[in-house]
């Protein structure tokens, strides 16, 4: 937003609303949250629960110090939904995380691992096809 805000505050009328949206696993189940944790932060980063979704993204439409606000206060809404997945998907998407790509390859393998076992230690995992509780973060922003 530091580079983009002017910009889309300079062609968005006053008024006018920006939103963003973000996809996070909803770490509000239990296992999900297990997850999270197992997998640390390379690959479920501060943006992909709900919780660290909200505070990472509250201050996102206030501009750098010294430049006017462009944008009025913000509103935040969920919206719940799943994805269907198997360990070994689920698995594939998180070796796809953008920390997971830059680590040494040993502890990518590692991390993975740990992340294999503990999908194949849950019974909500463990067996085939299951659903991956989402949600939809929405942040909208008006111009001022």
């Amino acid at each position: 937003m530091t580079v983009a805000g002017s910009e889309i505050a300079r062609v968005l009328a006053p008024g006018g609303t920006l939103a963003g949206l973000w996809n996070v696993m909803n770490d509000r189940v239990e296992w999900v949250s297990g997850l999270a944790r197992v997998s640390g932060s390379a690959a479920v980063g501060p943006r992909d629960t709900p919780i660290s979704w909200r505070a990472e993204s509250a201050n996102m439409h206030l501009p750098k110090a010294g430049v006017a606000a462009r944008f009025g206060s913000p509103e935040q809404a969920e919206f719940p939904h799943g994805q269907r997945r198997t360990a070994d998907s689920l698995v594939a998407t998180i070796a796809t995380r953008a920390g997971m790509l830059v680590m040494p390859e040993q502890e990518q393998e590692a991390t993975l691992g740990r992340i294999r076992a503990f999908l194949a230690s849950r019974p909500e995992t463990a067996h085939g096809e299951f659903t991956l509780p989402m949600l939809t973060g929405v942040l909208r922003v008006r111009r001022l």
